[in-house]
């Protein structure tokens, strides 16, 4: 059966894999987990393309993790272009960002939409942003299951053989339930699930680098094995992370095609590399890699690896 082109299909033909972030409850990590992601496949090949999408309207942190706060979107012939964490390296930018928290005038304003509103905000980020040619698209989403997922996979129905998920989850037996609530959810709109993760679990040392089970661990590898899903790996509460995230910056330098050119380089995947966290999370993403379909010349994805629907 022909599938119907829509300019969502036109913008997206030539992106690879499209990696939904997902989890039941907020609180849990998810666009730090998502941030992490980007980073990491960015980092996994010299020539490695990523875009990063904020879909969490109402709740946009990506830019100020990214240190990308206070930047603009810039409007070209061929529709918005977006804001690139990666500018001051070598080579050309290989790490795109959007989100909604470059759209308002002040960091701190609400957005206080309907479904409708937030329906049409998804719509343009699919379809009106140049994202170009990509090897990953990972799309950072709200907590739970509401109108933003739903529009989502609404609009990207022409590309869903691209589709897939990665649910995030703590150890703590209300995040659980939630989380079982997410995959419910995969399961009925047919997302197949690359796995979860089990985040905060644990305790990095900022001093020494070990990390200590302080709080309650095991429960996400113990529902993924429970649910048939992939377990991908556990995160642990890490300070060094925390800080290079919250303390992350807009970059002073020029503007240019690409947005704001950093002097010194980008800072946040430099300091990043350096953590505990980026250590662990290269075998969640070789993982993740292992597990997308293949990709043929025309875009359309075949079934491969150890994904669950």
């Amino acid at each position: 059966m022909t599938v119907q082109e829509t300019p969502v299909s036109r913008r997206l033909k030539s992106i690879k894999h499209i990696i939904i972030v997902c989890s039941g409850k907020g609180g849990v990590g998810k666009s730090s987990v998502s941030t992490q992601l980007a980073l990491s496949l960015h980092t996994s090949s010299p020539h490695a393309r990523v875009g990063l999408l904020d879909v969490d309207l109402t709740g946009p942190s990506l830019p100020r993790m990214l240190g990308l706060d206070g930047h603009g979107v810039h409007q070209s012939s061929d529709g918005w272009v977006p804001v690139y964490a990666d500018t001051g390296g070598n080579g050309d930018p290989r790490l795109a960002c959007m989100s909604i928290g470059f759209l308002l005038k002040n960091k701190g304003d609400s957005v206080v939409w309907r479904g409708p509103k937030k329906n049409a905000m998804i719509r343009q980020f699919l379809s009106d942003v140049r994202w170009g040619d990509l090897d990953y698209l990972v799309v950072d989403t709200p907590p739970g299951t509401s109108d933003e997922h739903l529009s989502l996979l609404e609009h990207l129905a022409p590309v869903h053989s691209r589709l897939s998920a990665v649910i995030v989850t703590t150890p703590q037996a209300v995040a659980l339930l939630d989380a079982m609530k997410c995959l419910s959810f995969t399961r009925t709109a047919k997302l197949p699930v690359l796995g979860l993760i089990e985040n905060m679990s644990g305790y990095v040392c900022p001093c020494c680098g070990e990390v200590s089970n302080v709080f309650s661990t095991g429960g996400g590898e113990e529902m993924a094995k429970r649910e048939g899903v992939p377990f991908l790996g556990r995160m642990p509460l890490d300070p060094e992370l925390v800080t290079i995230l919250d303390a992350a910056e807009a970059p002073v330098g020029t503007g240019g095609e690409h947005g704001w050119r950093k002097e010194n380089g980008f800072d946040v995947l430099e300091k990043y590399q350096k953590t505990t966290s980026a250590q662990l999370f290269a075998a969640i993403v070789e993982k993740v890699i292992e597990s997308l379909p293949e990709v043929d010349e025309t875009g359309a994805g075949k079934a491969e690896g150890t994904m669950t629907t």
